[in-house]
């Protein structure tokens, strides 16, 4: 083989090369599935203290869609835990780059940019079926009546409680749910679990909550409950509105705009397997907002 020759066939080669790249580039786009190295890891943040969200064994049901996330996107779901709850993940995992996705966030938290929402879902009212408190506004004269109502702290449900005077009344039964623990230098929270049982117990009228919180143990009740989303909160004339409607979507770091571009990829492929998931937790869902 002459020089020309040689040096015409190394040309060719490489052609033919950079064709079947871009050729197994586009099958990648066609088929909607990022080009990644087999090796690739989606590092979740994900607390051990955080059910039914997250769990040490990864049966929380953001653990499923995280895992259901990272197939669609060909990576390896690896979960970077802690023992504290989920409301410091942001700031001491993600923003320390120990992991790179934070699951169920609020659409538009500022702390970081978020993904396209993957689903949307409200605060519930959760009863005793027998009781036919089928109310689905926080202020309802069927709602006011009620004497005892378990509640989350810092949650919309807490400020309902302020808005209808029932608060000041209901606040020795509230802290009796964490067992009076002080909570200037701690977090404590009244778990989702503890929240249906005390309701099927009798023990308090209503409970209110974010649905995901309850949904998996109003749905093993042995004892027949009744959840019922209550309706947004409109304008108010004289008051701020609660909002009671969420969407929620994966955060990443801000900047990591190339990581969040293959999620919202990902999450699309993954929508049928992510709606499975929701729908076994007995979440109810709404139409997304965005």
């Amino acid at each position: 083989m002459s020089k020309r020759q040689a040096v015409s066939h190394i040309v060719l080669l490489a052609a033919g090369l950079a064709a079947a790249a871009l050729a197994g580039a586009a099958r990648g786009e066609a088929a909607g599935v990022p080009e990644k190295s087999a090796n690739a890891e989606l590092r979740i943040c994900a607390s051990n203290a955080e059910a039914p969200f997250s769990e040490k064994d990864s049966s929380g049901f953001e653990d499923r869609v995280a895992m259901a996330l990272a197939e669609a996107m060909g990576r390896k779901p690896v979960f970077v835990r802690t023992e504290q709850p989920g409301i410091y993940l942001v700031r001491d995992q993600l923003d320390k780059n120990t992991c790179d996705v934070v699951m169920g966030v609020d659409a538009g938290d500022e702390r970081m940019l978020t993904s396209r929402p993957y689903y949307r879902t409200g605060y519930v009212l959760v009863s005793r079926a027998e009781r036919n408190i089928t109310a689905e506004n926080w202020d309802d004269q069927q709602v006011r009546d009620q004497t005892r109502f378990a509640v989350r702290f810092y949650s919309p449900a807490e400020t309902m409680l302020k808005r209808i005077g029932r608060f000041e009344d209901n606040a020795a039964y509230m802290y009796s749910l964490v067992n009076f623990k002080s909570r200037r230098n701690q977090w404590v929270q009244v778990p989702g679990d503890r929240i249906v049982s005390e309701v099927a117990g009798g023990e308090a009228d209503i409970g209110i909550a974010f649905a995901p919180e309850v949904a998996r143990y109003v749905k093993s009740s042995s004892t027949p409950l009744r959840m019922t989303v209550i309706r947004n909160d409109l304008d108010r004339p004289d008051a701020p509105p609660i909002p009671m409607h969420y969407d929620q979507a994966v955060g990443v770091r801000k900047g990591d705009d190339a990581l969040l571009a293959d999620i919202n990829v990902g999450l699309e492929k993954a929508r049928p397997k992510i709606e499975k998931i929701l729908s076994e937790e007995g979440i109810p869902l709404l139409k997304p907002n965005s």
